[in-house]
């Protein structure tokens, strides 16, 4: 059965070329070029993930963001222009699960849609691996390439939180928020002292991270690097 996947762009000539692509790949579309047609047909015909653009002509991404969140748990990609960070980051906050900037090749899209949707059919594993990483929820443990590694128990949490959504930029606060709590959110240089500690104890260079990569001013990722 093929994924849906609902794009929302106000862009029409953008819009129908995207759409062609990803019929191409596989998926069944739908389109929307406002806050308010992509709402309605996210209601009307529940799509598998939407693809969204940060800036549409009723309303911000962000806001249609939150207004999903209300009732769907449809993986949300943004497309987002240069200069757009801290929009992108609010509704990254708001829900979306990843982004892409513009200008992006069409293979970066369908590689960030095909994570999403995978994260998404995933439950709950009691041990996560990212490449040589083994993440023991139960036991809170971890282990790189068989060795144990002790980790505090805040490391331990940004490393469960980062590994429970792999591939997917967390921001500053959504990391902030889970680990510490809701009164927290706008220390970024106070996670930036763990996520330092954390690269010491599982990268093989720290100083050239492979596996805690850093989107500047937005996040952090954990990813299995390529072989």
């Amino acid at each position: 059965m093929k994924r849906r996947v609902l794009v929302v762009d106000d862009e029409p000539q953008f819009l129908r070329a995207l759409s062609t692509a990803l019929r191409a790949a596989g998926y069944d579309v739908e389109t929307a070029a406002t806050g308010a047609e992509a709402l309605t047909a996210a209601g009307l015909n529940p799509p598998d993930a939407i693809i969204l653009d940060l800036l549409l002509p009723d309303r911000s991404g962000r806001e249609v963001c939150i207004e999903l969140r209300r009732w769907s748990e449809a993986p949300i990609v943004l497309i987002s222009a240069v200069g757009d960070e801290g929009e992108k980051v609010a509704a990254l906050d708001a829900g979306a699960d990843d982004y892409v900037t513009k200008p992006f090749a069409v293979g970066e899209l369908l590689a960030r849609l095909r994570a999403v949707l995978r994260r998404a059919r995933s439950g709950g594993e009691p041990v996560l691996e990212v490449g040589v990483i083994r993440i023991d929820l139960d036991k809170s443990s971890v282990s790189v390439d068989g060795s144990p590694v002790h980790l505090t128990p805040h490391e331990f949490r940004i490393l469960r939180v980062l590994a429970q959504n792999e591939g997917k930029l967390m921001t500053h606060r959504a990391i902030l928020r889970d680990v510490w709590g809701p009164a927290y959110g706008d220390e970024s240089n106070y996670l930036h002292v763990y996520v330092s500690q954390l690269r010491r104890k599982l990268e093989p260079d720290p100083g050239r991270p492979r596996y805690l990569l850093t989107e500047p001013g937005a996040g952090y990722r954990l990813v299995s690097p390529a072989t």
